[in-house]
């Protein structure tokens, strides 16, 4: 067994390709355009793209088995044998079992989605129960090794930890807890290391980032257990365990004790860790592996603080490599193509490929000395501040984040909207069609003039509103057909953000966002949203809702500044959207929907600092949404993330409506909404829009009914989980037929 680590690595690189290659081959394998081999290959060229990117940027150890057709949680619920019977029974194809656990079938629902600790990525949240049989399958690390090996790279596989991995994991069984089968696990861990050994397996690494959120004795004391007998298995490779997102606290001197030859910290987001490291006296035999580069974030590392940082570490260990301190699956693959972007912000970038070349110097500097650092960048530009915004938040006042009490705020509202019991809604946008695609390119390309492509979009407006009238939603959308995605579209009208043309990050799936860069003072120039708001109430008698997205939100789905708090960031963007909420009542908008649902996103994954964070995200929201009058409805909405540990802030916002994602997680959501007292109005989604299976009318009752055990029908929405973009027509159509006929079904009994 080598010991030898090297001097630099990443704990992992983007997997969708340059151009989203693998988004397009995904799609076109669930659409049947190509077929399994064809999907394959497309796979198999993209991984040998990302490791001869880091072979030759010099990248000393260099991970494998990162990429995924969809999720690594995923993908380690199949390397462990943790495929649910639900699925295994239905006798597909192991690829297209894979898929159906991801996005379900007609027959069975798709796995529950949730957010990876405090990121936009979303992961799949493993089924684990008494029954569940876990059987080592390490076919994909094995092929993914043998394939680098072959391009001369010998390579790290990479899995989720077997303790974050329950940690993460949800109990099929009333009262179960799936740690509790950590033994079981860590014996398939066995196999899978004596498994990849065999094959030549020098080094294997084992993502542990459960421990940077706060974790009781008992399961700190698990994972030095865990550890232990894994170290003990014979013929295996030497393991590194990988941390990130934070500081480990306890969890640092347990795995320190056991013989793991290398141990991963952040940090860029765990700057303790260096303090708890010094603490733990001498490590001997051991590597660690210092997170120096900032893997989430796009701004380029101060080389000297990096260099001062790493020698304190090197001071400590028998040996330290650096590294980036996560995976890069979360920023963009490569700066060099954003040949449009402001010089003087680009000069201060780095994505994937930049920041590989980053770790790489780094490791050099701190082997042969820091003799050629780049030189520090210039102050921040002049232009980039705005005094006017600063001067507003100076003179806010805590009357500019409070609205009237709701009781009066409902019969306000209800008086002028005049809606039945168990209004239907969506949450916002509608399928986003090729048509539609093509015509914001062409438009963006100065191929299609102003004219055609407004003439373009209000037709597909027109669509959508005489579609919600003829199904009979109560509260219509105009459909977003304009917007290219619910946080870029406001980034590109606000100032203080840039827009990249290729900078895309993988969400979940097939699913890629473009997040935008802030890096100044953030300002409404004009009206975002009135005009094709006030063109869809035009067409209609019914209330039209406004959309917007939070400040959070919009925060949590860019790349943010990093010279100043966060809470002031979010406050200039707040006062933003406080300027459009009242030119959109001002035109007449009756309902206006402002939507957060990276609110539990951006929780910190320690309690201590989470109630400083809750206080500004709050505040905030309530500064964009507290300057309209009460007979206007304000709604939000939240997906995916375990709402119950922020349930008391979800109730702080005092929005009229909240919406929230309840469709995969067994709308247990209401119960934490009952433990709090919840007493404003409520939509939890009966239909999961992110897998392609349409709800029976007879589920929608079905879940409506267990929504009216909680909340009293007065109170109660009827709503999607969430947007309706990546949907097509037929079957939004049929999904929100049976949903308005559920809602007529449950107020005539």
């Amino acid at each position: 067994m080598s010991t030898a680590f090297g001097q630099s690595t990443v704990l992992g690189y983007p997997r969708i390709g340059d151009n989203r290659e693998l988004k397009r081959a995904v799609e076109a394998y669930w659409a049947g355009r190509i077929d399994a081999e064809e999907l394959a290959a497309t796979a198999a060229a993209l991984r040998a793209q990302v490791w001869r990117t880091l072979r030759d940027a010099r990248l000393d150890a260099i991970p494998s088995n990162t990429f995924s057709y969809y999720d690594h949680m995923l993908d380690t619920a199949v390397a462990v044998g943790a495929v649910p019977h639900r699925f295994a029974r239905l006798g597909l194809s192991d690829l297209d079992t894979y898929f159906a656990m991801a996005r379900g079938v007609d027959t069975e629902p798709a796995l529950e989605l949730t957010k990876w600790f405090d990121t936009n990525y979303h992961y799949l949240v493993p089924e684990i129960g008494s029954g569940t049989v876990f059987v080592p399958n390490p076919a994909k690390a094995l092929a993914e090794y043998r394939e680098a090996r072959e391009l001369g790279v010998e390579s790290r596989p990479v899995l989720v930890g077997p303790a974050t991995f329950l940690l993460l994991a949800k109990t099929t069984e009333p009262g179960g807890d799936p740690f509790d089968r950590l033994t079981d696990l860590v014996d398939v861990y066995a196999e899978l290391l004596r498994s990849l050994a065999a094959a030549g397996v020098r080094w294997v690494q084992l993502d542990e980032p459960a421990y940077v959120a706060d974790r009781s004795t008992a399961e700190v004391d698990a994972l030095r257990e865990a550890y232990t007998r894994l170290c003990a298995v014979r013929q295996r490779p030497a393991i590194f365990v990988a941390s990130y997102f934070g500081e480990l606290g306890d969890a640092l001197p347990a795995l320190l004790d056991t013989p793991v030859e290398a141990v991963g910290l952040d940090l860029v987001a765990g700057t303790g860790n260096l303090r708890r490291l010094a603490g733990a006296g001498p490590l001997r035999g051991k590597t660690i592996v210092a997170g120096l580069v900032d893997g989430r974030n796009v701004w380029r590392t101060d080389p000297r603080a990096a260099v001062a940082a790493g020698a304190a570490v090197a001071g400590l260990a028998d040996h330290v490599a650096v590294s980036t301190s996560c995976s890069l699956l979360h920023v963009p693959v490569d700066l060099s193509v954003e040949t449009a972007l402001d010089p003087a912000l680009r000069q201060r970038l780095a994505f994937a490929r930049q920041k590989v070349d980053e770790v790489v110097l780094l490791g050099r500097a701190l082997r042969d000395g820091a003799t050629s650092l780049p030189e520090p960048l210039p102050p921040t530009p002049t232009e980039w501040r705005d005094d006017t915004v600063r001067g507003r938040l100076a003179a806010l006042r805590p009357t500019d984040r409070q609205r009237g009490a709701y009781p009066e705020r409902a019969a306000a509202q209800q008086t002028r909207l005049s809606l039945p019991p168990l209004p239907t809604t969506t949450i916002g946008s509608f399928p986003q069609t090729d048509e539609l695609r093509r015509a914001r390119a062409e438009h963006r390309a100065g191929r299609l003039d102003a004219a055609a492509y407004t003439q373009l979009m209000r037709a597909e407006v027109e669509h959508v509103i005489r579609l919600q009238e003829r199904l009979g939603l109560d509260v219509l959308v105009h459909g977003e057909p304009e917007r290219n995605d619910m946080v870029q579209y406001f980034g590109e009208q606000l100032s203080g953000f840039a827009a990249t043309e290729h900078g895309w990050v993988q969400s979940y799936g097939s699913r890629c966002v473009r997040p935008p860069i802030i890096h100044g003072d953030v300002a409404r120039r004009s009206p975002m949203t009135v005009t094709w708001s006030t063109y869809a109430q035009s067409l209609t008698d019914r209330p039209v809702k406004g959309m917007l997205t939070g400040p959070v939100t919009i925060l949590a789905w860019s790349f943010v500044r990093s010279d100043q708090p966060l809470a002031d960031t979010a406050d200039q963007v707040a006062l933003a959207l406080r300027d459009e909420c009242r030119d959109l009542e001002a035109a007449g908008i009756r309902v206006i929907q402002v939507d957060e649902p990276a609110l539990r996103e951006t929780l910190p994954l320690r309690r201590a600092d989470q109630k400083a964070y809750l206080d500004w995200a709050v505040g905030a929201f309530r500064l964009a949404t507290c300057g309209v009058a009460d007979d206007t409805q304000i709604h939000t909405h939240l997906c995916y993330s375990e709402f119950g540990e922020v349930i008391t802030a979800i109730d702080a916002l005092d929005a009229d409506v909240t919406s929230i994602e309840a469709s995969r997680s067994r709308m247990e959501v209401l119960d934490d909404l009952a433990a709090v007292g919840y007493g404003r109005g409520v939509g939890p989604g009966v239909w999961d829009i992110h897998s392609p299976r349409v709800p029976s009318r007879a589920e929608v009752v079905d879940a409506l009914r267990r929504a009216v055990a909680v909340v009293p029908a007065e109170r109660l929405w009827v709503n999607p989980d969430c947007g309706l973009k990546t949907r097509g027509y037929p079957e939004v159509e049929a999904s929100l037929e049976h949903l308005v006929a559920a809602a007529a079904e449950l107020r005539g009994s």
